[in-house]
């Protein structure tokens, strides 16, 4: 039987339909999950609205950690830069230079100081094609690092990892997650732009999970 403290998660929520299956996944296997959304300056609030929303739908309390990039470095930071309208080819411009690495340091302080063992992350195969800090390779460096590093050895769950954009909505899915309530599109407004390449993914995801998205009128 597990202890109460190996039961108890910190999972990122960013409020987009990745990180919010992972939030599903970690509950149905059973994690107390208590979930962190950084305010890092990003172009738009609605993503830090909606994480907030999908806790609340879950269940689960949720803390907002206000950071600063002032260096900037990314389109999701800096106005001059422009978001990319179709995949790229490489590192995309919305990248966030070592943003994971900071978000998971964050995370497994919080973890640690509360007595969560595990840090959920929803790095996925679309993603570390483009962003070098969703690579396995990563993760398990990291991970490492944080069982070397910490007290209570706080280790990573990327239960994404393996899968595409539409594997991951068909899991989500089955588990109920709100996709409603989910915010993928690098602008912000009341409904998706439908131009960057996050919404771009996100269509061809649902499009081939055979899945209607109930952010689009079909």
């Amino acid at each position: 039987m597990k202890s109460k403290a190996s039961r108890k998660a910190v999972v990122l929520l960013s409020g987009g339909l990745d990180s919010a299956t992972v939030l599903y996944i970690a509950r149905a296997r059973g994690y107390l999950c208590s979930c962190l959304i950084f305010d890092y300056g990003q172009s738009h609030r609605k993503e830090i609205i909606q994480a907030a929303r999908i806790a609340r739908s879950a269940g689960c309390p949720s803390r907002v950690v206000k950071i600063a990039f002032p260096w900037k470095g990314s389109a999701l930071l800096d106005r001059k830069i422009k978001i990319p309208e179709k995949p790229a080819a490489g590192i995309p411009s919305t990248y966030v230079p070592s943003r994971n690495i900071i978000f998971l340091s964050y995370a497994s302080s919080f973890a640690e100081a509360t007595g969560a063992r595990t840090v959920f992350i929803g790095a996925h195969d679309q993603d570390y094609s483009g962003y070098p800090d969703c690579r396995p390779e990563f993760l398990e460096a990291f991970g490492k690092a944080l069982r070397a590093g910490t007290r209570a050895k706080i280790g990573i769950a990327a239960p994404l990892i393996g899968m595409n954009k539409s594997r991951i909505i068909l899991e989500g899915a089955k588990l109920g997650v709100p996709f409603g309530l989910t915010w993928s599109c690098y602008r912000g407004g009341k409904v998706p732009c439908l131009r960057c390449d996050s919404c771009h993914y996100r269509a061809r995801g649902f499009k081939e999970a055979g899945i209607q998205d109930p952010l689009v009128k079909s």
